[in-house]
């Protein structure tokens, strides 16, 4: 069966290679996206992606998630740390989700390490860069094909 993937990106990450480099790499947004779907094409997964500078639209995206897909990435930017709407909309979904951040967040400022919905996450990953994606695309997969076997 193959899973099909929404990776939702937040807030300023369509601002990527604008960002300081040394907490997000020089990658642009296109890059980024770029080499999200070759890591899914390579595990057979179906992808779609979405970003967003609005909560609302985030918000909405994830209501109509548990309609359309299997699993979930988010990297929120930082509506991570303070959007209760996100974290309501993540629940509903009832999906399964990896939270990611191209950052090490934990080594950041003391706001970086609050995180809504990391409690609804089954695996965060933060400071790996791009890598962090794949691993995400990897849990996610392994944990989906658990789910066909049961």
């Amino acid at each position: 069966m193959r899973h099909r993937i929404e990776v939702l990106h937040g807030v300023n990450l369509d601002q990527l290679g604008v960002r300081p480099a040394e907490h997000y790499g020089s990658l642009t947004f296109d890059q980024l996206e770029f080499k999200i779907e070759g890591f899914a094409e390579e595990l057979g997964l179906e992808l779609s992606s979405f970003q967003t500078n609005s909560e609302g639209e985030f918000v909405e995206r994830l209501h109509r998630a548990r309609e359309m897909d299997d699993g979930l990435i988010l990297n929120p930017g930082a509506w991570t740390h303070y959007s209760w709407a996100i974290r309501d909309a993540l629940e509903i979904s009832g999906l399964p989700a990896v939270e990611v951040h191209l950052s090490d967040v934990n080594a950041r400022e003391d706001w970086r390490k609050q995180s809504v919905i990391r409690d609804l996450c089954f695996m965060t990953i933060a400071g790996k860069g791009i890598e962090g994606y794949k691993e995400a695309l990897e849990a996610l997969a392994a944990r989906l094909e658990e789910g066909d076997e049961q």
